[in-house]
């Protein structure tokens, strides 16, 4: 038989990365980012803005993990979180009750929280909206939560079947949002150099009429050909 778990468990002493080195992916398109990243690093497409017009953002995570229909964890990572970070909430996905309201959308702005990822749900979409605050989740939903825990903070977590860690930077637009892992940032912005580059070229040759690209039409001229 499983023994009752803590309220709430508090890890700290994880190290946010250097912010000169996160604010270089400020504003970065996330699906520049993803092909950085051999094609990988973004969250389940569920996970999407409450509101597209606001939801650039860049941070390092501060993972949490809230019991289904529970907000202990959330309250706990709103604690903790410094200037920056964005708050990266699991919730096992669960739909029947919010994980997060205006209130604490109005609480973590004033904190300076930078952004919140959830692959749980909201409520109060009106009132998110207007404290300003960049909100990633699966959807609305009125239904109110707990405040009993158990809840985690600061361990890793997985949602929108990507593993995070405290301290990966997160990134968010339009699209939806990626992760970048911590030791991999400097070399993910060179690959993300390059593949600025390659969208540059490629954007060109659209603009210039082309009505195929190159590796396209590669695949074609060595396709099997049927007639008839």
């Amino acid at each position: 038989m499983l023994g009752n778990p803590p309220i709430l468990t508090i890890h700290r002493g994880f190290k946010r990365p250097d912010p000169a080195l996160v604010a270089q992916f400020r504003g970065a398109q996330t699906s520049h980012l993803a092909d950085a990243m051999d094609g990988r690093g973004a969250l389940d497409y569920r996970i999407k803005p409450l509101d597209p017009a606001n939801a650039v953002f860049a941070g390092p995570a501060l993972t949490a993990f809230a019991y289904p229909a529970d907000i202990a964890a959330m309250f706990g990572a709103l604690h903790e979180a410094q200037a920056g970070d964005v708050i990266v909430l699991a919730n096992d996905a669960f739909t029947k009750t919010a994980v997060f309201g205006d209130l604490a959308a109005g609480l973590m702005k004033n904190k300076g929280v930078a952004g919140f990822v959830t692959d749980g749900l909201a409520r109060d979409k009106a009132g998110i909206i207007a404290t300003g605050l960049p909100v990633f989740c699966q959807g609305i939903q009125p239904n109110s939560p707990a405040l009993n825990g158990p809840g985690v903070v600061g361990a890793p977590v997985t949602l929108g079947d990507v593993y995070v860690r405290p301290g990966d930077v997160i990134v968010g637009d339009a699209d939806g949002v990626v992760v970048v892992p911590r030791e991999q940032l400097e070399w993910v912005l060179e690959r993300l150099a390059a593949v600025r580059a390659a969208e540059a070229r490629t954007e060109a040759l659209v603009r210039d009429g082309a009505t195929m690209l190159p590796n396209p039409m590669r695949v074609i001229a060595d396709a099997t050909i049927i007639e008839g």
